[in-house]
């Protein structure tokens, strides 16, 4: 597998070695020794499977804080999408930085986001399948995020603004600026 540090360098990009023939390919997509010798540490408690039917569907920004801080490796089976994480760990060197990567079904990378970021996507393609494992289980209470188009964060979205597919919870979400400390 190949593993890149991006420009924080606690997100990383992994590519997983595919092993193809004329029936198709074979692929780790995890393994737990060789990922925790990569920075991943894992353990990994749930997967999660989204589905996107369209294209500039905004998932984020979201976290959980906590006890239930998750940990996300994120992959794309089907479509693309722009992948980010946002460094909400504040004393960090890259407090509110973000870091970012293309994940599609052919490029194979996967995006590990830690607990203590921000997390968010948007599709690139219709019918977009996202699956990721998270660390902690899904907490309401715990819930924490910022607008998707924050200016703080200047978060450099690959889409039209106007274009872009929110859910409802997802526009009523804060601004960064004046957020308490999560992390």
């Amino acid at each position: 597998m190949n593993i890149e540090r991006l420009a924080i360098p606690e997100v990383l990009v992994v590519t997983p070695v595919r092993h193809g023939d004329s029936r198709g390919f074979f692929s780790e997509t995890w393994k737990q020794s060789a990922y925790a010798e990569a920075g991943i540490p894992g353990p990994f408690i749930q997967d999660n499977h989204a589905t996107s039917t369209s294209k500039y569907v905004v998932r984020g920004l979201h976290c959980q804080i906590g006890p239930n801080a998750q940990g996300k490796l994120v992959r794309v089976v089907r479509g693309a999408i722009w992948d980010v994480a946002v460094d909400a760990r504040r004393g960090s060197p890259t407090f509110g930085h973000r870091a970012g990567a293309e994940l599609t079904a052919d490029n194979w990378k996967q995006l590990w986001c830690p607990p203590g970021f921000l997390h968010g996507y948007c599709t690139l393609t219709e019918d977009t399948e996202v699956i990721y494992k998270v660390t902690a289980p899904y907490d309401r209470a715990a819930e924490r995020g910022a607008i998707w188009n924050d200016p703080t964060l200047a978060v450099p979205w690959p889409i039209d603004p106007a274009a872009a597919v929110l859910s409802e919870k997802d526009l009523l979400l804060p601004r960064w600026s004046g957020q308490e400390a999560w992390f």
